[in-house]
């Protein structure tokens, strides 16, 4: 099956690896693909000698130049199947899809790892009438896609998935030697982008709490973005200093991810998790909140902890835990690297796509027949 994909983003996020896996599977099941991407973003530097890139970004959500120039590449290429990964994707997409005069359109899909609903303004509306069928990156999704309006039949779970072979072969990194930590100080690890959403300020409230009762502990919260003057303010605030670093962003930050003790997830929403997944995929014991599909990830007193969004308390309450008991870390661990390779790989989610693109052909075909 040939398949268009697109993804605007300049910055590398969860989003960006998946449209990647994505693209990188299928050719290596022997289905041709075009990316769309981003000219000076990540995800074209990644993929610029895996095959077909095609630079292209609008500058804005209603950008109808740049819909446009799309609208010629589809004319020109007649793929099968247009995946967007992103939102400016499939508003670009819609508008293209609109205005190309294609022959034989093709069906068009739309990527959704975002736990909040559609919104509710005009061209909103409009560019979501248009898709086809959205892949949700976990059920929390698909359901509050459902509670959207979208129909059943234009919503399927497609859990996002990692490459586990890329993890396994990342050497483990040294972040005693590189922050200057105490030889033996346990280390907490969070790897998410420094924004609200994500709930750092809440590990930083956490570390305090933890730090009173495991001194030697230490916190890496991996990442950048605009919360970083507060999280900065906050460790000052609390004395954090010796005890809270902030690494600034990894372009793979799994090598450092390897040397956590315990990996921390404090999100207040989260589609589904992929740095859960590669923390479990590092026999890395977990703690996370219940947001979104959180808990399709992390199975509570068997993978991890789980614990309400916004509660410091609980979250160090359960790394406190973890930290003191080296057998439960264990038995977490070895529990999520098995349910990663039995429910989480980037094979699976593959496979899962090319079902959803079949069944989405199969009812385009009925429908028109």
């Amino acid at each position: 099956m040939f398949s268009l994909h697109i993804d605007t983003a300049r910055t590398w996020r969860g989003g960006q690896n998946q449209a990647l896996l994505t693209v990188l599977g299928l050719r290596t099941l022997g289905h041709r693909t075009v990316l769309v991407c981003h000219p000076e973003g990540e995800l074209r530097r990644r993929a610029q000698d895996s095959g077909s890139v095609v630079p292209l970004a609008p500058r804005t959500e209603m950008d109808f130049s740049a819909a446009w120039r799309l609208a010629r590449i589809i004319r020109q290429e007649q793929p099968e199947v247009v995946h967007a990964h992103d939102p400016h994707g499939v508003a670009m997409a819609s508008v293209a899809l609109a205005v190309g005069r294609l022959p034989r359109p093709p069906i068009f899909v739309a990527s959704r790892r975002v736990d909040f609903r559609l919104k509710e303004n005009a061209f909103s509306r409009w560019k979501h009438r248009r898709v086809d069928a959205f892949l949700c990156a976990s059920e929390a999704i698909r359901q509050l896609l459902l509670a959207s309006g979208v129909e059943p039949g234009r919503a399927v779970t497609v859990h996002e998935g990692i490459d586990i072979e890329h993890v396994d072969a990342v050497p483990e990194g040294d972040p005693h030697g590189e922050f200057w930590l105490p030889h033996h100080a346990p280390i907490v690890g969070n790897i998410a982008a420094l924004v609200a959403h994500k709930g750092q300020r809440y590990l930083v409230e956490a570390a305090h709490l933890v730090v009173q009762q495991v001194p030697d502990a230490r916190f890496l919260i991996v990442g950048e973005g605009e919360l970083r003057p507060l999280l900065e303010q906050m460790i000052r605030k609390q004395h954090l200093e010796k005890h809270v670093l902030l690494t600034g962003f990894r372009p793979d930050p799994l090598a450092l991810l390897k040397a956590f003790d315990v990996f921390v997830m404090s999100s207040l929403t989260e589609g589904l998790g992929t740095s859960l997944l590669d923390a479990m995929a590092c026999h890395k014991p977990i703690v996370a909140t219940t947001s979104g599909g959180i808990p399709e990830v992390v199975v509570e007193g068997d993978t991890g902890f789980l614990v309400p969004p916004r509660d410091p308390a609980a979250l160090a309450d359960r790394t406190i835990r973890l930290l003191r008991r080296e057998d439960l870390r264990a038995a977490f661990a070895q529990a999520g690297r098995q349910r990663v390779e039995q429910r989480f790989s980037a094979e699976q989610m593959v496979a899962a796509t090319l079902a959803a693109y079949a069944d989405v052909a199969r009812v385009s075909r009925s429908l028109s027949s």
